[in-house]
């Protein structure tokens, strides 16, 4: 009895035949005998093609399977198989393997072809590419409709490939240098886009006319042709480029950062300004207002001794209208009474001194707007007040190790280490936060 199976490594399409029998040796190379068993691996399917009155017929039959060939296993073997043969004697069929494994590689080289710059148009480069196609066969049904049912493996798929594949290649790889702007001995830089390219086109071409599913598309070189004539001027050409683009960049990039130090001194100097004036103003301010009780007691003053000298005049005037040097009751009484008015609004004043002084001299001076720079990622960035830094410390902007600096400071200093900005860092003091709220009642 035969067994039959498929044992090769590396194929598409694999006829099988029983062992001794070459192609198209004898009739017998078709010859299966009844009760033979059949192997299919995972990932195989065995084609089963006979003849029939009406034309061929075929069974396909997926792995994994291993069983005996009978009549139940295949229906259409009982007009066949049957008394004719005996049920022992044998019967033609060809019996065919098609590969499914999920991944076949098929390795590819497109030759020279040239490659033109669009600086130098009539130069043209050598250039080939070479790379990998991976694939399946997923509706085998299919790809018999457009492939003969004979030996066929990776080489021979290639071979009818090969035009497809050249031509979207050179396509695509023709066309990167003008369409991209980039010169032709940097192509490489673009190879995953050069990839992209070639696959979106020979996808649908390998699927609809091939009746392969092509799982992906793998460039793996941009080989250009260093002994041609025209590389070494070309190489020349874009190094030249090349070297000057970077010197302009970098004198660009001194340029930027020169300027960026000049504003960060400017507004550092400027800033420094305003505080100086700011402190100055609120000194001023500060003393201004600790003289203003005297200047008005002084006013006070000058108005009252006004007053008493106007009170002095009134009682003479009076003791004149009565006509004689006698005590005047009405003007001494009315003096009395203006004098003891006067008296408390001085005594009210001396009091409002009084507790002013007190005041100016129990207030606080301004507390010193302290302003510190901070070093955030390399880059200086502030300056920071200190309700500011409290701030950052709490969204975690500001930490222990973060540099800072202010005037007077010879160095960057770790935050952590500076006095002034410890309390910053400091665990917040239990009962200091409010709990959380209490639920809602119902």
């Amino acid at each position: 009895m035969n067994v039959i199976r498929c044992d090769e490594e590396e194929y598409m399409v694999w006829k099988w035949r029983p062992e001794g029998q070459e192609v198209n040796s004898t009739s017998r190379e078709n010859s299966i005998r009844y009760g033979s068993s059949l192997r299919v691996k995972d990932g195989e399917v065995a084609v089963f093609v006979y003849k029939q009155s009406n034309g061929a017929v075929q069974d396909f039959v997926e792995g994994p399977y291993d069983d005996t060939i009978k009549t139940a296993n295949f229906p259409v073997l009982s007009s066949i198989v049957g008394l004719a043969f005996g049920g022992e004697s044998p019967f033609q069929a060809e019996v065919y393997f098609i590969n499914l494994a999920g991944n076949n590689q098929l390795r590819f080289a497109v030759p020279y072809f040239d490659v033109f710059d669009p600086r130098l148009p009539d130069h043209g480069v050598p250039m080939s590419v070479r790379g990998t196609i991976t694939f399946n066969i997923s509706d085998y049904k299919g790809f018999i409709k457009l492939n003969r049912l004979i030996n066929f493996d990776h080489e021979q798929f290639l071979k009818q490939i090969k035009a497809a594949l050249s031509k979207y290649v050179k396509g695509i790889v023709m066309n990167v240098p003008q369409e991209m702007g980039i010169p032709v001995v940097q192509m490489e830089r673009q190879i995953l886009n050069i990839n992209n390219k070639v696959e979106e086109y020979l996808k649908p071409r390998l699927e609809n006319d091939f009746g392969v599913n092509m799982k992906g598309l793998d460039i793996s070189a941009l080989e250009i042709d260093k002994e041609s004539p025209y590389y070494g001027e070309l190489r020349q050409l874009t190094a030249g480029n090349t070297a000057r683009t970077m010197n302009a960049q970098t004198d660009v990039n001194i340029q930027n950062l020169k300027d960026t130090q000049r504003i960060n001194a400017e507004n550092m100097e400027e800033t420094l300004r305003i505080q100086r004036e700011e402190a100055q103003r609120a000194q001023r301010l500060q003393t201004e207002t600790n003289f203003m009780g005297a200047h008005s007691l002084d006013q006070q003053t000058e108005v009252l001794k006004t007053g008493a000298q106007s009170l002095g005049q009134m009682g003479s005037m009076e003791m004149g209208s009565h006509g004689g040097g006698g005590m005047n009751p009405a003007g001494m009484m009315t003096g009395m009474m203006m004098g003891g008015a006067m008296g408390q609004q001085i005594a009210g004043m001396m009091n409002n001194m009084g507790q002013n002084m007190q005041q100016a001299m129990n207030t606080p001076p301004p507390m010193p707007n302290v302003q510190y720079h901070v070093s955030v990622n390399g880059a200086q960035a502030g300056p920071f007040n200190m309700q500011q830094l409290a701030q950052m410390a709490q969204s975690g902007q500001l930490t222990k190790q973060s540099y800072v600096w202010k005037q007077g400071m010879a160095n960057w200093e770790f935050a952590g280490n500076v006095p002034e900005l410890a309390s910053l860092f400091a665990p917040p003091v239990p009962g200091s936060m409010p709990p959380p709220p209490p639920p809602p009642t119902v």
